[in-house]
């Protein structure tokens, strides 16, 4: 994908998130946004909205096996595998 193709993806997930938060104000989303990163931020590298997209993903898919959605734990389980793998490349580019 390109840079701007993931950022209207993440864009698209915050979105998601942002009703998550107002259908049930108790929902937090404490990884996502200890990366204090969104998509207005597009001098980030697409390494690191990626990154954001997987965490954000699998914290989406966590609050939704938690309301009533059938299939969430895979989904979440694999989101948080691609935000692993994403974090580690993160890390190897910045060494």
């Amino acid at each position: 994908m390109h840079k701007e193709e993931l950022i209207t993806l993440h864009q698209i997930l915050v979105e998601i998130k942002d009703y998550f938060e107002l259908v049930n104000a108790e929902l937090k989303f404490p990884q996502y946004s200890a990366l204090r990163i969104n998509p207005s931020q597009i001098h980030k590298s697409k390494l690191e909205h990626k990154h954001a997209i997987f965490v954000l993903g699998q914290e989406l898919a966590s609050a939704m096996k938690d309301i009533e959605f059938t299939g969430s734990t895979r989904i979440s389980a694999r989101m948080k595998d691609l935000a692993e793998r994403a974090e580690k490349e993160l890390e190897r580019n910045f060494e």
